[in-house]
């Protein structure tokens, strides 16, 4: 595993703040009622939860770009909403947070994507998803890529971020690594099963292990069984990276040139992996961005899974807490 000092930490922090990167994939509102429980429904057996609190927060590809921006980094967001309520609170607090909000593209034909959770007593109680899983059609699609095109020179990097909520189709793959390695922009992905193999010739793939086990139709039970999937990944996809993310037990980074790399978890207390992996794309962009071998960059991207894991809910990570680890490992 890569060591990082503070100083080099501060480096790369310096190098990424304000390089431009851009997020195109699955938007989604995470909208939260927040309440207590007391007593059991006289109509079914179900809680009674008196709500004393509601909250949105962005989630999906929006929560990366979120990420993105509380690095320091510009980041470009690039997805589709409704027509609806949900699409322009999603709008506003892009805008809200300093984003750029040209690339959210509306599409009348289909919903905002939101995944409503209402909490009891800090328990997740029940969660309600608003979704429509359709692919976006060929006009949608050809409005995110001009977006993505008119501002390619002033970007470094792009993360591709799979949802499988419709907006990441194979041609918007193709015709956006086509983009990349035209303008020479390094390429980011967090896969789902349904398009795994059309990232062909990107920076890096990162699959969690059943997504890895899942497109290789294997079971991975050893560092053997591991270190196989990963080499026939880099084969098969001709990618320069892949990195696959073990939960608990950490990652593990393979590479076309060296041997793999393993990187150990870092949360002292698991609280909550929700949005976990945005934020380990987000940071490996930024730190690529900044200047990072990709070694480092996974070593940090590790440390700021830990800290996000440490909270409740979906946070995104701070440079501050990044500094802060970094020193406590030191």
């Amino acid at each position: 595993m890569h060591t990082l000092s503070v100083q080099r930490v501060d480096e790369l922090i310096a190098q990424w703040s304000g390089k431009r990167i851009a997020v195109i994939g699955d938007v989604m509102l995470d909208r939260y009622f927040w309440g207590s429980v007391h007593r059991v429904s006289p109509e079914a057996p179900v809680p009674v939860v008196d709500i004393v609190d509601e909250s949105f927060h962005l989630g999906g590809a929006s929560n990366v770009a979120n990420n993105l921006k509380s690095l320091g980094a510009d980041p470009l967001m690039l997805g589709v909403v409704g027509d609806d309520n949900s699409g322009r609170t999603l709008t506003d607090i892009l805008s809200g947070s300093g984003m750029e909000t040209a690339g959210i593209i509306v599409d009348e034909s289909r919903p905002t994507t939101v995944k409503t959770r209402i909490i009891g007593n800090n328990q997740q109680i029940a969660r309600l998803d608003r979704e429509v899983n359709q692919p976006i059609d060929a006009e949608v699609r050809g409005r995110l890529l001009e977006a993505l095109e008119q501002h390619a020179n002033e970007i470094c990097g792009i993360v591709l971020q799979d949802y499988n909520k419709g907006v990441i189709t194979s041609a918007l793959i193709s015709q956006t690594i086509k983009i990349a390695h035209r303008h020479g922009i390094a390429v980011f992905v967090d896969p789902k099963h349904e398009n795994f193999f059309e990232y062909k010739s990107v920076t890096l793939l990162k699959p969690n292990i059943k997504e890895t086990q899942d497109a290789l139709g294997i079971k991975i039970q050893s560092d053997e069984e591991l270190h196989a999937a990963g080499r026939e990944l880099l084969e098969r996809l001709q990618c320069e990276h892949v990195l696959v993310t073990l939960g608990a037990r950490g990652m593990m980074l393979f590479s076309q040139k060296g041997e793999p790399s393993s990187v150990k978890a870092r949360a002292r207390h698991v609280a909550d992996v929700s949005g976990a992996g945005d934020t380990v794309i987000a940071t490996i962009a930024a730190a690529t961005a900044g200047g990072a071998q990709m070694t480092e960059a996974a070593t940090l991207a590790n440390f700021a899974a830990g800290v996000v894991c440490e909270e409740p809910g979906i946070v995104s990570i701070e440079t501050d807490d990044l500094r802060r680890v970094i020193r406590q490992s030191e």
